[in-house]
């Protein structure tokens, strides 16, 4: 019996696919994550100015 290639190919392909589709996810969070945090940063920064 000879072995499939293409089943072969496909399920690295499948798997390269999935690990970039984490990545971009891990990416987009990462890049979220400084946004949520700046503004309350930006709101203890502003009752020290008032004082």
């Amino acid at each position: 019996m000879k072995p499939n290639y293409q089943y072969e190919k496909r399920q690295r392909e499948m798997e390269k696919k999935k690990k970039k589709a984490e990545k971009e996810q891990k990416k987009a969070a990462a890049t979220e994550a400084p946004q949520a945090e700046t503004p309350p940063g930006a709101d203890t920064s502003v009752p020290p100015a008032a004082q």
